[in-house]
C-alpha cells in the first residue's frame, strides 16, 4: 500500500483538484483507493460525492483505532466500488495544533490508524494548506509527498517552505517520507510569465519537478462539479487532464519506497 501525501502550503493552487485527479487515475486503474480528507474545509468528501459516515477524520484522530476508521469511511459515488473517503470535517481543525512541540505521539496519530488497514492499494492524504500540526500528521504517515503549485510568484515561493517541511519530518519522526516531487497545476500554453515562474522551478528543483505539467482546462471544475471523476467526463479537454494524472500516477507508483 502506497500513502501519498497531496500538499501546498498557498492556498488555491488546486491542491484538492490534484488529489480527485489521482483518485480518478487509481479508479480508472482499478486500484483500490482510500482518499483521506483531512483539510477542514473537507472539499475531497464533498467531490466524491461520499455517502453519509457516523464518523470523521477528527474522531480518528481523537481515538486512532480500527473502530473509529471504519465509522468514519464512506463510500464514494464515483464508482460502485474501489473508491472509499476517510470523511472530512471542519471538527478536524481542533488538531491542528498537534505536534508544534515536536511530539512524536501526536504526529502519529494518523499513521497508527493508517496500520489497520489491508484492502487497499493507495491511500491520497489531501492536507490542509497550512504548516499546522493536521498537515505534518498527514506528512508523518506518507511514503511519499507531492507538494502543488501554480506558477505564480507567491505560489512558487510556498514551495520551498513545503520541501523544508518534508526534510524536517523525514529527519525525524517520518523516516520513511521521501518528496515525490512538485505538481505545477493550471498552466496556461501561452503565457510569458508562467513561462519565467516554469523556468524559476526548474532551476529550483530540477528533476523534483514531476512532468507533465497539469493544464488549466475548464472541463476540471465541470467534473468536479457534477461529482465526476475527470476521467468519465467527456470532452478533448478532459482528455488532456487525464492523462496528466495518469503520468502523475505512474511516477507515484514507480518511486521506490524505504
Amino acid at each position: 500500500m502506497l500513502v501519498l501525501g497531496v500538499c501546498s502550503l498557498k492556498g488555491g493552487v488546486g491542491k484538492t483538484s490534484v488529489t480527485l485527479g489521482l483518485a480518478s487515475a487509481a479508479l480508472e486503474r482499478g486500484l483500490r483507493t482510500l482518499v483521506v480528507d483531512l483539510d477542514p474545509q473537507g472539499d475531497s468528501t464533498l467531490a466524491l460525492a461520499t455517502a453519509p459516515a457516523a464518523g470523521s477524520v477528527a474522531e480518528v484522530l481523537d481515538e486512532p483505532g480500527l473502530e473509529t476508521l471504519n465509522a468514519a469511511t464512506a463510500a464514494s459515488a464515483w464508482a460502485d466500488q474501489g473508491l472509499d473517503v476517510l470523511v472530512g470535517s471542519p471538527d478536524s481543525a481542533r488538531h491542528d495544533g498537534y505536534g508544534h512541540d515536536g511530539s512524536t505521539r501526536e504526529l502519529d496519530r494518523l499513521r497508527f490508524a493508517l496500520a489497520w488497514l489491508h484492502s487497499y492499494d493507495l491511500v491520497l492524504i489531501d492536507c490542509p494548506p497550512s504548516l499546522g500540526g493536521l498537515t505534518r500528521t498527514g506528512l508523518t504517515a506518507c511514503d511519499r509527498a507531492i507538494v502543488v503549485t501554480e506558477p505564480g510568484l507567491f505560489a512558487v515561493t510556498a514551495v520551498g517552505r513545503a520541501m523544508r517541511t518534508i526534510d524536517d519530518l523525514r529527519r525525524g519522526p517520518a523516516g520513511q517520507l521521501q518528496p515525490l516531487g512538485v505538481v505545477v497545476n493550471r498552466v496556461k500554453a501561452r503565457s510569458i510569465e508562467q513561462a519565467f515562474r516554469l523556468e524559476e522551478l526548474s532551476g529550483l528543483y530540477g528533476p523534483l519537478v514531476l512532468n507533465p505539467f497539469v493544464p488549466e482546462r475548464a472541463a476540471l471544475q465541470q467534473a468536479q462539479g457534477a461529482a465526476q471523476p475527470i476521467h468519465a467526463w467527456p470532452g478533448q479537454g478532459a482528455r488532456d487532464l487525464a492523462a496528466s494524472f495518469d503520468q502523475l500516477l505512474d511516477r507515484a507508483l514507480r518511486a521506490p519506497r524505504t
